[in-house]
Parts: C-alpha cells; sequence; structure tokens
C-alpha cells in the first residue's frame, strides 16, 4: 500500500468512527496507533537497504538517488500518520 493510500484509508476509517458518533480525536488516535508498526517496519528495512547505497556500495548514480529516498521515507510516513490525521 503506498503512503497516499494508506492516508486515504485513515480518513476513510475516521469518518466511518465519527459516522458511529465516536469522538474525532481518541478515532484517530486509535487508527494511527494500529498503523505505527508496520509503517515503521516497512520504512526501516527499506532504509536499511538504501544506507549502504547511500554510504557508497554503489555507483555514483544510485548514492545521487538513494538520499532523497532515504529523506522521502523518513518523512512520508510522519505524513500519513500524523500530519493528514490531523487536518
Amino acid at each position: 500500500m503506498r503512503y497516499g493510500e494508506n492516508a486515504l484509508a485513515t480518513i476513510a476509517a475516521v469518518k466511518e468512527k465519527l459516522a458511529a458518533l465516536q469522538a474525532g480525536l481518541p478515532a484517530g488516535v486509535e487508527l494511527v496507533t494500529m498503523r505505527v508498526r508496520p509503517n515503521a517496519m516497512t520504512v526501516a528495512t527499506i532504509i536499511a537497504g538504501l544506507l549502504p547505497i547511500m554510504l557508497g556500495a554503489g555507483s555514483e548514480v544510485m548514492r545521487r538517488i538513494a538520499a532523497p529516498m532515504v529523506g522521502g521515507m523518513v518523512t512520508a510516513p510522519l505524513m500519513s500518520l500524523f500530519v493528514i490525521p490531523a487536518i
């Protein structure tokens, strides 16, 4: 599941909880806590695979690609887990 889809699924689930008369903040917190571990494990695995490339075990082109990918893999889960549900 891509991060955009994850954020959309979180928003849809919060709307379902709100329709079931559950308060907004507890519904969001409950759904985010369910998604933290799978997202963290996925991101950690991808970053662990990219770090050797970024630190020199690849061609110059691959190093230039790996650095922004690591940055994106750090910021995308934070956005989809914390910022999007807060909106």
